[in-house]
């Protein structure tokens, strides 16, 4: 479920070493499946740990997990990084905004997880995002934009370079093209 590096796990027994004895470390999604979800660690005191609650053993701590964030944290990677700028601990959770699906799932569940955790964190670095209306019956996604790529010059490029591109070779075969829905003329729908 999550991967802890060993130097995070070193890093994590030092830590723990100045708490209350037996207390572990809870990594947990606020918000989660949402675009506005965000991971996090904290400690763990043996009397904030539930019954519900997940707990993986690792090198000289335990890590715990409420039920909710715990679909939400399949292949997070927790890691602690020591560079020229410092150290920092780092978490990975990809699919932290949108639960992962099965590989046979329904494509419109395919492409839509693809949105959420690949293309909308994209998008989201320039004030946009962009949903899913619809798959039509000959293979073709329909997605509507919104926030900064609504109005932007480079929505074209972003669609037909970007987003067209991954797609069809994330689903080869079942993805013939991709067509954008939005109303990108100025006016006060326009985000800028």
């Amino acid at each position: 479920m999550i991967t802890i590096s060993e130097e995070a796990q070193a890093h994590f027994s030092k830590l723990l070493a100045n708490q209350e004895q037996n207390t572990s470390i809870r990594v947990f999604v606020v918000n989660p499946g949402t675009s506005s979800a965000e991971c996090g660690v904290s400690y763990c005191p043996p009397d904030a740990v539930e019954d519900t609650d997940i707990s993986l053993p690792f090198n000289g701590f335990n890590a715990v997990i409420d039920e909710e964030s715990a679909p939400f944290l399949e292949d997070a990677e927790i890691d602690f990084v020591t560079d020229k700028m410092g150290s920092q601990l780092t978490l990975k959770a990809p699919n932290a905004k949108a639960r992962k699906v099965a590989d046979d799932a329904p494509l419109v569940d395919r492409v839509n997880y693809m949105i959420e955790s690949e293309v909308n964190p994209q998008l989201a670095n320039h004030g946009g995002q962009v949903v899913l209306t619809e798959i039509t019956d000959d293979g073709y996604a329909i997605l509507q934009f919104g926030g900064g790529c609504n109005g932007c010059s480079m929505v074209d490029v972003t669609l037909k370079e970007g987003i067209e591109k991954q797609m069809l070779e994330m689903f080869d075969g079942e993805l013939f093209g991709v067509r954008d829905a939005t109303e990108h003329l100025a006016g006060e729908h326009s985000y800028y």
